[in-house]
């Protein structure tokens, strides 16, 4: 449990780092961010691993590099389910997921405690 909300607190960070980053992406406010964080924390627990699943093929034909594409799949969804989180174009939504998944990543790792580390 303490993982999901780390996950939770770690996207919703990353999220409102990269609206505040790149034009393409918008957030309305601080408590947008926060629903986007979660519902996107959802998403790639439940939608995600079956994307992956399915693209398998492609994903091993073009090296893993359709995973990206994945992500970003996930984060459309996200900004489909959540008012006042936008995501606009095709590759700045592939490098605004991949951003956002490293800005988590950190975040996470931050907020991690010692002993679970």
């Amino acid at each position: 449990m303490i993982g999901f909300v780390l996950t939770w607190i770690g996207n919703s960070v990353a999220i409102w780092l990269v609206a505040y980053l790149f034009r393409s992406v918008t957030v309305t406010s601080w408590q947008t961010a926060f629903v986007a964080g979660l519902v996107l924390a959802i998403v790639n627990a439940i939608v995600k691993p079956i994307l992956v699943v399915l693209t398998l093929p492609i994903t091993v034909l073009t090296l893993g590099l359709f995973y990206f594409v994945v992500t970003a799949i996930c984060l459309v969804i996200t900004s489909k389910l959540v008012d006042g989180f936008a995501v606009q174009g095709f590759f700045s939504t592939i490098i605004a997921s991949i951003v956002i998944s490293i800005f988590s990543a950190i975040i996470q790792g931050l907020l991690k405690p010692a002993e679970r580390r």
